[in-house]
């Protein structure tokens, strides 16, 4: 099974003490968000889990201790970097920052293990089309050779958005395709293989691959694992990623990206970092008399013959 860290919030630079403290102690706990009474446990243990998938917009506070992960478990990193600014992405560190933290995160894992995420791409009066190819063939330039591939996707236009990010240009297709057409060309100019996640758009006429974001291929291939043949569910409509666990919550994110899905307000979020706690197994609070606890089903998703050699201590 697949352990995923970053869906719900960015565990990686705002939690990353509680995050190294649940590998180090061997199991976690993480409350369904549409059930908050039911808890699930699971093991963070290499023979029952065989990837952690990281996601983040900062990995600076994990790199001093991160090998006390890597060292032990298959591991790929979704990074994203993007043309915004602090008005839109108010919690995030500059563009060039972000870049050298890649680099330092490369150093620790290697290319292969490293998606570039250049997204949501969204316009407004301030981020047109022509400052999104700018500034994406100004990255490209920066980050050809240190990451596996690009992936970028369109904002989804959430309900939300109308109240937290009202200066939001509905992106028109008119407006995809010329965005498309221009990464495309960009990312093919500097080697750089692209992908989308999350639509159901065809670009492939630009170059751009129709793929997840974290698939068993891109996994395997980053980590030298075979998995077995199945079918990527995926999350919602477009994404053709392998399903996997989140330890997060959400309403936790402190960036305070305007396009945020995974938290109602900022403000939620700052209150909700008062019921974090370190030591606790949850992200947020600790088990109360009423949570129903219960264990995760984890089960290897290798290849039979290469699970096999694992549990001989031959792969």
């Amino acid at each position: 099974m697949i352990i995923n860290t970053g869906a719900r919030t960015d565990t990686v630079r705002y939690y990353a003490d509680w995050l190294l403290r649940r590998f180090e102690e061997g199991w976690v706990y993480a409350r369904n968000p549409l059930f908050p009474n039911k808890v699930t446990r699971y093991e963070l243990d290499p023979a029952v889990v065989d990837c952690v998938e990281f996601c983040s917009k900062d990995y600076a506070p994990m790199l001093p201790r991160l090998r006390e992960i890597t060292d032990r478990f298959n591991t790929h990193f979704q990074y994203t970097i993007t043309a915004y600014g602090r008005d839109i992405e108010p919690g995030v560190p500059d563009l060039d920052t972000s870049v050298d933290t890649l680099l330092a995160l490369e150093k620790i894992v290697g290319a292969r293990r490293i998606c570039w995420r250049y997204d949501p791409v969204l316009l407004t009066r301030d981020y047109t089309i022509e400052r999104h190819l700018d500034t994406f063939d100004h990255l490209c330039g920066r980050l050809t050779g240190h990451v596996d591939r690009c992936i970028f996707s369109f904002v989804e236009m959430y309900k939300k958005l109308q109240f937290n990010f009202p200066e939001l240009i509905p992106l028109t297709d008119e407006d995809m395709e010329e965005l498309a057409a221009g990464l495309g060309r960009i990312a093919a100019e500097h080697g750089i293989r692209i992908q989308t996640c999350g639509t159901n758009g065809d670009y492939s006429r630009y170059g751009i691959h129709p793929s997840g974001c974290m698939t068993l291929a891109m996994i395997g291939a980053s980590n030298g694992v075979e998995f077995r043949d199945l079918k990527h569910r995926g999350t919602r409509g477009g994404c053709h990623c392998i399903e996997s666990r989140d330890i997060g919550a959400y309403d936790t994110c402190l960036a305070g990206c305007k396009y945020c899905y995974a938290n109602k307000s900022p403000q939620k979020a700052a209150e909700n970092l008062k019921l974090h706690d370190p030591d606790s197994p949850l992200l947020l609070g600790r088990l109360r008399e009423t949570d129903q606890v219960q264990q995760g089903a984890q089960k290897s998703l290798l290849k039979r013959e290469f699970q096999l050699a694992l549990d001989f201590g031959e792969a």
